[in-house]
């Protein structure tokens, strides 16, 4: 028999199209040949590599699940391979697509008007204009009903006040989608952040998803005009809903951050000698190894299922959420264990598991926290809400 793929155990690819693997396969070029080079130092640095933004938007990257406006209209599962591919590189290069696509691209293309989508869908997917999604406040966190930032009607337009934190992309946008409490529940506005009275700084000191730009926005009496508030939501569903699309992401992308660190460590431990033979010939690494093995598959197929039930117009919030919760969990603990399997070495940007281990601490918090997704989906087995 032939040997199996060490990163594809159960031969998920036979499951894709023809389509969904050229995709795959076009963006694993472009992680391997021009982001991983780059990566390592944008991490030491702390910078988002903004000099990628134009390639990753000509491979079709931005908006690709969204159809018209120059998006290319890809399926679910493509775009779960695409955030695989990308976060394989970093979970920063992965944050920009997704946040670009899901939560500002998507809110737009779902819930706006058909001026706003010509005004500025095409733009965003060329990567001429960068969004940013401002929903988190610096005392809200996982309630995102307790906002305060809050817009009041004034004529023809919206007077903006209020504060945003933990915002991947803030100080690079030229437009910011911020959710605020109005007279008539939250609406979503379009804000162009060269409005008088934005502010949007950048948070420094990062241990994690160095290679991104994380920033807090302020808006102090900015002045919002109503062909900029987003017509078709009202409520907490709006925002929500988009986290859900981004959260789908995410169920994929750490997949391939597992992937990156199972791949160094399977190289580091066939050439490592100890005692006489390689580390791999040992009992207790090759059982985490074959532990990761096993954990990666598994996610796998959840990613793969969770992307044909959206495409099938079928997927759940919870089951986003149990996946979300299972798949990052599993990126992390590999990354950690591979850490700590390459010994003194696996604290250096030389080997990859730290820098992904450091970034799933975020991405395990992000759109939605560990505990809030289990809490979600205990609230499904129990029909009781525990928050």
């Amino acid at each position: 028999m032939s040997k199996l793929d060490s990163f594809d155990l159960y031969n998920i690819a036979e499951e894709l199209s023809d389509e969904e693997r050229m995709i795959r396969d076009s963006v694993a070029r472009f992680v391997d040949e021009r982001a991983l080079p780059l990566i390592p130092e944008c991490f030491d640095a702390g910078r988002f590599p903004e000099e990628l933004i134009p390639e990753i938007a000509d491979l079709g990257l931005l908006g690709s699940s969204l159809e018209g406006y120059g998006c290319a209209g890809l399926n679910s599962v493509s775009y779960g391979l695409i955030c695989q591919e990308l976060e394989r590189a970093d979970s920063g290069l992965r944050s920009f697509v997704s946040v670009q696509s899901s939560l500002c691209m998507y809110p737009i293309h779902a819930f706006g008007s058909e001026e706003q989508r010509e005004a500025w869908l095409p733009g965003m997917a060329a990567g001429e204009i960068i969004g940013c999604f401002g929903l988190t406040e610096p005392h809200g966190g996982s309630d995102p009903a307790n906002m305060k930032t809050h817009a009041k009607r004034d004529g023809d337009d919206w007077i903006l006040n209020g504060a945003k934190m933990w915002i991947t992309n803030g100080t690079m946008a030229k437009i910011a989608i911020v959710w605020a409490r109005t007279d008539d529940g939250i609406q979503g506005f379009i804000v162009e952040t060269d409005s008088k009275g934005f502010e949007a700084r950048d948070i420094k000191a990062k241990m994690s998803l160095r290679a991104s730009v994380t920033s807090e926005l302020y808006f102090d009496n900015v002045r919002v005009p109503d062909a900029n508030r987003l017509p078709g939501a009202k409520g907490l569903k709006g925002p929500l809903s988009c986290l859900t699309q981004a959260r789908y992401g995410i169920t994929w992308g750490p997949i391939g951050a597992a992937i990156a660190c199972l791949g160094e460590t399977l190289d580091y431990t066939a050439d490592r000698e100890l005692f006489k033979r390689p580390l791999a010939a040992n009992q207790a690494v090759q059982l985490k190894l074959a532990d990761m093995g096993r954990r990666i598959t598994l996610a796998q197929l959840m990613a793969l299922r969770l992307g044909r039930l959206k495409d099938a117009g079928k997927m759940h919030p919870t089951q986003v959420s149990l996946a979300k919760w299972n798949n990052v969990r599993m990126a992390l603990d590999i990354a950690r264990e591979c850490r700590d399997i390459l010994g003194g070495s696996g604290i250096t940007l030389e080997y990859v598991p730290i820098r992904h281990m450091l970034n799933l601490e975020s991405v395990i918090t992000y759109e939605g926290t560990e505990t809030i997704h289990q809490l979600v989906v205990g609230r499904e087995l129990t029909g009781i809400s525990a928050f």
